[in-house]
């Protein structure tokens, strides 16, 4: 006796088919689970034993053999103990015989209850291009709508999930979802502070990498965590995007359109950062951070083998985790936000507290910021400390009076086809450039000690600024403002 069902497997963000084939039949009573299957998925016959009998179920005195397809996939979790369970029951004629048309994934307990797993916005995208329905733990089925039109159906023991197999009323149908962004920070409570609110504001309109260097209690922080507020929404397919990674790494993004904001501390391990682990990798801070924002406070304390081992995620968009027969390619299209102190005190420079560090600790602390990490930050301010006049003084510009010129900024850009933090040199190119401003940047070159690197990434801020200012032409002061970001701090 032979019954089949489709379950989902995660490679890296991407999902994929798994068929669940359950055969019953011989005389041994060997329960055997075949096709990569780590531990955990293993020890799914102990579960799925008892919550068949716990449901009213008969378990079959015979060899049960399941395989997961493609067999040379490795599967892992507790995901599959839904699909085998309902494999079994199929095979052995137990109110249901065929389970086509059905995705289905979840953890079992031991009296047939269902569990939420990971993985259920994965199986529902796979029943969404399949036309099957999708058979879901309850407390997942929210997340699973992102994935369009399917029909997901909610169940929260073994039974109501074989009452749903069958068509039967196992819960409410969930419609396709409504999208909420969630409350951050406001610019609004931030005092002062002008050149730091310009640089996000630059920063956001083009995507570009910042960092901010400041004494301690400046509000750099403050300032980080009102980016997600200014950015502009995440679109319908943006938001599957980010959804589908925090599925792969075990987290419930939700339905916000709001951009992800991650802040790893400093001591994260290196796979916590770009992602791996033993086993099948995982995404990392840099692709829960995809489309969306990637804190790193207090810069000066990240060990240096983490901070360069950001300049691929950084560069490329993406990072590749490999393992022994098992190599992913997570999305980490993010934009960069830094914060850091000028020495270890965090008082070099300050007009009030003189700084305690030795010029030898300065340069030592410095030393930590690699050139070339440095260099792909296309915006650097200086945040000083901040007058008493400007703390007593009204609230500032709102976040959304801002993020209503970076939505106007993006859509001049979307006229490019792509974001001005991604321009190419041709595209740089191909950009009206006044005369002032080309001599400008020419002589940068030698008095501000340009790289290639550096030049294209002025001549992006530049023409980001110019969206800000609705103008078609790249002027002598867009490029001055550029440049004084660059140098600034």
């Amino acid at each position: 006796m032979f019954a089949a069902v489709t379950s989902v497997a995660l490679v890296g963000v991407e999902p994929r088919p798994v068929r669940v084939e359950v055969h019953v039949g011989g005389g041994g009573k060997r329960f055997t689970i075949v096709g990569l299957p780590d531990a955990s998925v293993r020890e799914a016959k102990e579960r799925v034993k008892a919550s068949i009998v716990s449901s009213g179920f008969a378990f079959p005195g015979r060899d049960v053999i399941v395989n997961l397809s493609p067999a040379d996939l490795p599967k892992a979790g507790s995901a599959y103990d839904l699909p085998i369970a309902l494999g079994v029951l199929a095979a052995t004629n137990q109110q249901i015989s065929r389970l086509d048309g059905i995705v289905t994934l979840g953890e079992l307990a031991l009296d047939g209850a269902l569990r939420p797993v990971v993985g259920s916005l994965a199986a529902a995208m796979v029943a969404a291009e399949s036309g099957a329905r999708c058979l879901l733990p309850t407390g997942v089925t929210t997340a699973a709508t992102l994935a369009g039109k399917v029909e997901v159906i909610p169940a929260s023991t073994l039974a109501e999930a074989v009452a749903g197999t069958l068509g039967g009323e196992t819960g409410r149908r969930l419609a396709e979802p409504l999208v909420v962004a969630a409350p951050v920070e406001d610019l609004a409570d931030v005092r002062g502070q002008s050149a730091a609110r310009r640089a996000l504001e630059i920063s956001a309109a083009g995507g570009h990498h910042l960092l901010m260097t400041g004494a301690p209690g400046a509000g750099k922080t403050m300032l980080a965590r009102c980016v997600p507020g200014i950015l502009p929404p995440l679109a319908p397919v943006e938001v599957l995007d980010v959804a589908l990674a925090w599925s792969a790494a075990g987290l419930d993004r939700g339905r916000s359109d709001l951009p992800p904001f991650r802040a790893p501390h400093h001591s994260a391990t290196l796979a916590a950062l770009v992602g791996g682990g033993s086993g099948v990798p995982v995404p990392g801070e840099v692709t829960l951070a995809h489309r969306g924002v990637l804190f790193l406070d207090e810069l000066g304390e990240f060990p240096v083998t983490l901070l360069d081992a950001l300049r691929q995620p950084v560069e490329d968009g993406h990072v590749v985790v490999a393992r022994k027969g098992n190599t992913v390619r997570f999305p980490s299209r993010f934009q960069l936000l830094a914060a850091t102190n000028p020495c270890p005190c965090g008082y070099a420079g300050d007009h009030l507290i003189p700084c305690r560090c030795t010029p030898r600790a300065i340069d030592k602390y410095r030393r930590r910021f690699s050139g070339p990490l440095l260099d792909r930050f296309d915006l650097r301010v200086r945040v000083a400390r901040l007058d008493p006049d400007e703390l007593a003084g009204p609230p500032a510009e709102s976040s959304a009076a801002v993020r209503q010129r970076v939505i106007a900024a993006r859509k001049r850009q979307e006229e490019r086809g792509v974001l001005n933090a991604s321009l190419s040199r041709r595209d740089l190119d191909a950009v009206a450039w006044s005369t002032e401003a080309t001599r400008l940047l020419t002589m940068s070159v030698r008095s501000a000690a340009l790289t290639a690197r550096g030049w294209d990434r002025v001549r992006r801020v530049a023409v980001t600024v110019a969206d800000l200012d609705e103008s078609s032409v790249i002027a002598e002061r867009h490029v001055a403002e550029a440049l004084a970001f660059r140098v600034s701090a």
